[in-house]
C-alpha cells in the first residue's frame, strides 16, 4: 500500500472545530498503590510528591491540569513503542480517548488479550482487576476527522491493524498545520465506534474529569469481561471480536 500523502498546507484546509467529552481507562491501582507503603495519609501525601519530582516534566499547557488529563503529555522519557498516533523514541505527547465508553472498553479489551497473546507463558490472572473510566471535556477548533471526507478517502491506510507509519506521518503533518486532535475510527471496537487523538493538552475545556466510572474487567480463555456497577453495564468481548488481528488467536 502507497502512503497517503497530505502536506501540513493540504490539512489546514480541512481542520473543523469539534467539542465533547471522551472516555480513557486507566487501572485504579494508582490510587491505592502508594498506601500500602506507608501508615498514614500525610506520609502518602509526601511520597506521591516525591514521586512527582521524580517524574519527566510536564509542559507548560499542563500546568494546574488533573494528572489523568495531563500524564500522556510528559516529556523526557523516551516512549518505549511507536502508537497510531505517535512515533517511538522522544516524541511529543499524545491523549487517547473514544467518543463512547464502550469503545474505549473494547480498545482496553485488545491490548489486555494483547500483551497475554504476546507473553504465551504469563497465565491470565485469576481475578477481575479495577479500572477508572473517565471523561475528558474537549474543545478545539482545530481538529482533523479521518471519518468524513476528504480524509475518509484513505481509510485503508488509517486503519491498518499493525501499521500505524501513515497516521505516525499524519499526526506530524496535522501539527505542523496547526492541528490539536485528530478523530478517527477505532479498528478495536466490533461497532467501528470513533476514537480522539489529542495532540496538546490546550484542548482540555476542564481541568478535571467530568465523570468517573468504576469498570472491573476479567480476561478469561473465551474474551474479556467488563463490569461496571453504575450504571449497571455489562459488556463482553470475545476473542473473535479482534479476531481479524492475526496476533490474536480465536
Amino acid at each position: 500500500m502507497s502512503l497517503p500523502i497530505w502536506t501540513p498546507a493540504a490539512l489546514s484546509s480541512e481542520l473543523r472545530a469539534i467539542s465533547g467529552r471522551f472516555w480513557r481507562l486507566v487501572e485504579a491501582q494508582h490510587q491505592i498503590s502508594t498506601l500500602k507503603l506507608v501508615d498514614t495519609l500525610e506520609e502518602q501525601s509526601l511520597l506521591e510528591n516525591l514521586l512527582e519530582e521524580s517524574k519527566p516534566a510536564l509542559p507548560p499547557e499542563c500546568q494546574g491540569l488533573d494528572y489523568l488529563l495531563a500524564t500522556p503529555f510528559r516529556y523526557g522519557a523516551v516512549y518505549p513503542h511507536g502508537s497510531r498516533f505517535r512515533r517511538a523514541g522522544r516524541t511529543l505527547g499524545v491523549f487517547y480517548a473514544s467518543e463512547k465508553v464502550e469503545t474505549a472498553l473494547s480498545e482496553m479489551a485488545f491490548y489486555r488479550l494483547l500483551f497475554f497473546a504476546d507473553s504465551p507463558d504469563t497465565p491470565l490472572p485469576a481475578n477481575a482487576a479495577e479500572y477508572t473510566a473517565f471523561s475528558a471535556p474537549v474543545s478545539t477548533r482545530a481538529a482533523l476527522d479521518l471519518t468524513a471526507p476528504p480524509l475518509d478517502r484513505d481509510r485503508a491506510a488509517w486503519t491498518d491493524l499493525q501499521n500505524y507509519e501513515p497516521c505516525q506521518a499524519l499526526a506530524e503533518a496535522a501539527r505542523a498545520a496547526g492541528g490539536e486532535a485528530i478523530l478517527y475510527e477505532s479498528v478495536r471496537d466490533p461497532r467501528h465506534g470513533r476514537n480522539i487523538a489529542l495532540l496538546t493538552a490546550s484542548v482540555f475545556s476542564a481541568r478535571e474529569p467530568a465523570e468517573r466510572q468504576t469498570w472491573r474487567i476479567r480476561l478469561s480463555a473465551t474474551g474479556v469481561q467488563a463490569i461496571c456497577e453504575f450504571p449497571k453495564v455489562r459488556i463482553g468481548f470475545s476473542r473473535a471480536d479482534f479476531g481479524a488481528d492475526p496476533r490474536i488467536a480465536p
